[in-house]
């Protein structure tokens, strides 16, 4: 009976301390999923930005949301390297991510979690203001331990005038 009840015991700790394990990696997965989230978005800022300094510099042709219009549908292939979205310099028809060199490229290949941002960028009135806005929503998936993980961002993004 009492060797029943220490193996009994023993495999309790053992289950707690699997869940706990396997618990703490997803954990630490949605956390890099945040902020690659995140990312996406100030991405699509960075490119917005980059657009009113080069009309403030009377740069002509230029609309504060160019670059950034072909993605209603959603887009795969950009990274922090990108100047458009879609990036067809850097990442065209990469519509993975992977950790390399101390940063998330596009890559052609999935590494083992399957690593996917989206990004979906649609272009919608804003009556009250009488301005057109980016409406900016961000996916990032992922998989781990044989299920689907996603977080999802989004932000409206205004023209500055």
């Amino acid at each position: 009976m009492a060797i029943f009840l220490i193996t009994f015991g023993v495999g309790g700790a053992m289950s707690v301390v699997n869940q706990t394990t396997a618990f703490t990696q997803v954990a630490s997965s949605r956390l890099v999923a945040v902020y690659l989230a995140q990312e996406g978005i100030e991405i699509v800022r960075n490119i917005r930005d980059t657009n009113f300094l080069k009309i403030r510099k009377g740069i002509g042709g230029i609309d504060w949301n160019a670059g950034l219009t072909d993605c209603a549908g959603g887009c795969y292939n950009f990274d922090y390297r990108s100047q458009t979205i879609p990036d067809n310099l850097n990442c065209n028809g990469k519509n993975y991510l992977k950790f390399e060199n101390d940063f998330y490229k596009c890559s052609l290949a999935p590494d083992s979690q399957n690593l996917q941002r989206k990004i979906i960028i649609q272009l919608e009135s804003e009556p009250y203001y009488e301005v057109y806005i980016l409406k900016v929503r961000v996916l990032v998936s992922w998989e781990e331990r044989g299920r689907t993980h996603q977080v999802i961002a989004q932000e409206n993004l205004y023209p500055w005038w």
